[in-house]
This record gives C-alpha cells, sequence and structure tokens, in this order.
C-alpha cells in the first residue's frame, strides 16, 4: 500500500545516528544523505525518509512500525534504540491483545515519534 514515509526532524544528524542504529538490524541502510534529508531502506531503495524541519514546533506524533524478520531482530532494534538516545515505550515482547504472534518492540525517536518493530513470525 505504500511508497515511503516521509518524518520531518530538528536535527538532522542526530535523527540520522539514531535510525542507523535501529535500522541495521532489520536490514536498512542510509542510501542517501544531504544537508537538509536522508533516505533509508534497502540499499538503493529508500523508503523512510527524515527532512530537517527548521520550524520551531515540526509535526510530531507519527507511528511508524517496521517489519523484522526474526524475534531477535526486534530485540537488537530495542537494544540499538535506547543505546542510540531512544526512549523505551515498551521492551520487546508478545502482543497478546494484537495477536498471539505479534512480537514488537517500541522506541521514541529523538523527535518524540513512536516507532517499532514488529515480527509475525513464532521464532
Amino acid at each position: 500500500m505504500y511508497d515511503h514515509v516521509g518524518l520531518h526532524v530538528q536535527d538532522i544528524d542526530a535523527s540520522v545516528r539514531f535510525y542507523q542504529a535501529i535500522l541495521a538490524p532489520l536490514g536498512h541502510v542510509l542510501c542517501t544523505r544531504d544537508a537538509s534529508s536522508a533516505g533509508f531502506g534497502p540499499k538503493d531503495a529508500p523508503a523512510l525518509w527524515l527532512y530537517h524541519d527548521q520550524s520551531a514546533n515540526p509535526p510530531v506524533g507519527m507511528h511508524v512500525a517496521f517489519r523484522a524478520n526474526q524475534r531477535g531482530h526486534v530485540d537488537e532494534f530495542h537494544a540499538a534504540g535506547l543505546k542510540a538516545g531512544g526512549q523505551d515505550l515498551g521492551q520487546p515482547g508478545v502482543r497478546k491483545d494484537y495477536a498471539s504472534n505479534y512480537y514488537a518492540a517500541f522506541l521514541t525517536d529523538p523527535d518524540g515519534n513512536n516507532i517499532e518493530a514488529v515480527c509475525m513470525a513464532f521464532n
């Protein structure tokens, strides 16, 4: 359904560091970068875009969920995000209220967005 997602960020350098840390366990890389934007995704196919927003109050409150192929990748995403300055919104674990196989972790990024990694496999 979606081709790409764009987030407005106040500090592009801090956001690039954060997303590089959390997306590496999920197999995504920094594909392109300039002074005002950065694109992440599979090599040569950016799908998450960060845009430097110099306004005093950029929009926040987005929720973005990234698919993980293994539960261990969700664990790595969460640990890397905390180390990179993200705040914990939910430790890795099964969310039975969503589905019996919904294994996820939640963080806030440097701009307060709710960022999730989810694995639907039973591994």
